[in-house]
């Protein structure tokens, strides 16, 4: 071999090991669960890849139960969760040799969707417990509405029960002991709902208000029949005046560390929670966003 070919071999070897340290370098955040936040949390990844392109943050959804299992397993570093994890998750997690740790990253106000032909533009959350619940009203002439289109049997759409968005409205409408009624359309994602409403006049769902759109009404709340009701909207979802509104959730394995604290710190940051405010959700903070 001459000495030019040396050269370039060696060349060539050093190239090799510096492209190999490089891709060896880059850190792969795991990140899964909630549907309800599997958008927002997408536009994080993409746009802290630009700022840190050492730092990959792959997304999944799945429901917040597939998150939360997959931080009890020990198989991902950030679960996305609609709702709190439950005593019996955390001491599960924590035989396990894991600490979830809760951070909050947004409110969302659970908005109640229903077709754009229907005549009103409130219900009450009783009236929802008597649509969602057990032995509760299956036509909508019993609640004294007719709807145009529509032959009379209320549609009723819900989620999948591993899903934290499932058990918030089972809390926050049915009350702690109450159970929905048997024979609901069970979607696997929010999207999902929005989008059987939307094609269906006799139907009902609940779902995350960053699935609104013009081809849906989103219905004003009250607490009880009578009271006035309040619109889910950003601000209301944030100072908890709308009946159905939650905070979201993420869970680390005990405090976050190196790359994944300054990914939570970014997603808090100013410039995160405007991604928040962007995909329809109400900031942890007020913000000034462009």
């Amino acid at each position: 071999m001459t000495s030019k070919s040396l050269l370039l071999s060696i060349s060539l070897a050093v190239a090799a090991a510096l492209a190999s340290g490089a891709a060896s370098a880059r850190t792969e955040i795991q990140n899964k669960g909630s549907d309800t936040l599997v958008n927002v949390a997408q536009s994080w990844a993409e746009q802290y890849g630009k700022i840190n392109p050492n730092v990959a943050v792959a997304v999944s959804g799945g429901g917040s139960g597939t998150g939360i299992a997959a931080m009890i397993n020990g198989t991902v570093d950030i679960a996305n969760s609609s709702r709190k994890m439950k005593d019996k998750e955390i001491a599960e997690a924590k035989a396990k040799g894991h600490d979830p740790v809760e951070h909050v990253v947004g409110y969302d106000a659970l908005a109640i969707f229903v077709h754009k032909n229907f005549p009103l533009d409130s219900l009450s959350i009783p009236e929802l417990a008597k649509i969602y619940g057990r032995g509760g009203a299956t036509k909508w002439s019993e609640l004294g509405i007719t709807i145009p289109g529509c032959k009379d049997e209320i549609v009723v759409v819900s989620r999948q029960n591993n899903s934290g968005t499932y058990a918030y409205f089972q809390e926050a409408v049915l009350g702690e002991k109450g159970k929905f009624r048997q024979g609901t359309l069970d979607m696997h994602g929010s999207k999902d709902v929005a989008d059987l409403v939307e094609k269906t006049p006799c139907a009902i769902g609940y779902s995350g208000l960053a699935y609104a759109t013009d081809h849906l009404k989103a219905l004003c709340i009250s607490p009880e029949k009578g009271k006035p009701c309040v619109k889910p909207t950003e601000d209301t979802a944030f100072d908890g005046t709308y009946p159905i509104a939650r905070p979201l959730f993420m869970y680390t394995d005990g405090q976050p560390k190196a790359d994944t604290k300054k990914y939570m710190d970014w997603i808090k940051s100013d410039v995160g929670q405007c991604i928040v405010a962007k995909e329809g959700y109400a900031p942890i903070k007020k913000v000034n966003c462009k």
